[in-house]
């Protein structure tokens, strides 16, 4: 931990150099986004990408791609150094991601019938964590490619989080219970 306070100026800017991004330890994880719609999200979600170094961000379907102003801004231009890689729809991510990485395991976000507490999962790399839109989440076609579908348990009204925030708890706990 640091206890560096960094302010907005300091936030905004990041021009790591090729060397600093070549020392960046990069983690057999991916995110694979399914039809997420709004652009501060998927911004975010570089972010969070950057925060873990992980692998690869599959975007796919109607999601808005870099370069935008809008992912750029919320960014941090981490879109700038967090491979990414369109698809047009998740399961062909998540079979294309299958076909490079041996043994990875395709792992839903998201509220369903068949899904389990995200904290009783043995998160071993490599593994892709899949999310949905803001609206209806993942596509059945999306959920039944994945290997398990994970969900965090709501215990107030609201049922559901923004898909930033699910991604985030979700994978950070994966991340400080990685065994390999």
């Amino acid at each position: 931990m640091t206890d560096l306070k960094l302010g907005a100026k300091e936030l905004r800017v990041s021009d790591p150099t090729k060397e600093e991004l070549a020392k960046i330890k990069r983690r057999e994880i991916y995110f694979i986004l399914d039809e997420v719609w709004d652009t501060y999200n998927i911004g975010g979600i570089f972010r969070l990408a950057d925060a873990l170094g992980v692998k690869k961000i599959y975007i796919c379907g109607a999601s808005e791609t870099p370069p935008n102003h809008r992912i750029k801004k919320a960014s941090i231009n981490t879109t700038e150094w967090v491979e990414w890689e369109y698809k047009e729809t998740a399961v062909e991510a998540i079979e294309d991601l299958r076909k490079k990485v041996s043994g990875v395991k395709a792992i839903a976000v998201e509220q369903d019938k068949n899904s389990i507490p995200y904290t009783e999962v043995k998160y071993d790399l490599p593994f892709a964590f899949v999310v949905g839109n803001e609206t209806s989440g993942c596509s059945r076609e999306t959920l039944d490619a994945c290997d398990v579908i994970v969900e965090i348990p709501m215990w107030g009204v609201n049922k559901s989080m923004n898909v930033i925030i699910s991604l985030g708890i979700v994978s950070f706990f994966a991340a400080r219970n990685l065994k390999s």
